[in-house]
């Protein structure tokens, strides 16, 4: 990993180690997970967040994490760590409130940090024009728009799930 990144990677770190926690711990699993009701009639607000930290499975956590590191090291190693967390958190706080708009009146649950990540990939591609990412095994680069097609392709697919 990026030695220049150091935000990046701690963001990383801490996301793995709730989701760890998270799967060893059910109590903590239902206390983070976003829950429009949980929110709305018990007023527990930190949810809006701490569903951003906990992942349904491993490979949802990879497929974010990679997402993420690919996108989040280019903006903090140009832009600093500051404006890299700025955009995260405030994406992943931003998803969480379209969520709650969207099914405040349905039983819903929902957790990852998809909403956080897209925000990261959407403010890369504005941030950096023409940037690129490499996915193994391809040997040329992904063009950062379409890693975010596909990224939104994806997120949808797993959310229907």
């Amino acid at each position: 990993m990026s030695g220049g990144a150091p935000a990046t990677v701690a963001v990383l770190l801490v996301t793995a180690l709730s989701t760890f926690y998270a799967f060893r711990r059910s109590d903590i699993k239902e206390r983070w997970i976003f829950d429009p009701q949980a929110v709305l009639a018990q007023k527990q607000f930190y949810r809006l967040l701490t569903c951003g930290l906990i992942h349904a499975d491993w490979i949802h956590f990879g497929f974010n994490a990679f997402s993420f590191y690919s996108f989040a090291q280019n903006i903090e190693e140009i832009y600093g760590a500051r404006p890299l967390l700025l955009v995260y958190g405030s994406s992943i706080l931003g998803g969480s409130l379209l969520s709650l708009a969207i099914h405040r009146n349905h039983d819903y649950r929902a957790l990852g940090a998809s909403g956080g990540v897209c925000g990261v990939i959407f403010a890369s591609i504005f941030l950096l024009p023409g940037s690129s990412i490499t996915m193994f095994p391809l040997p040329i680069g992904v063009p950062a728009s379409l890693y975010a097609v596909l990224f939104l392709v994806g997120s949808f697919v797993a959310h229907r799930r």
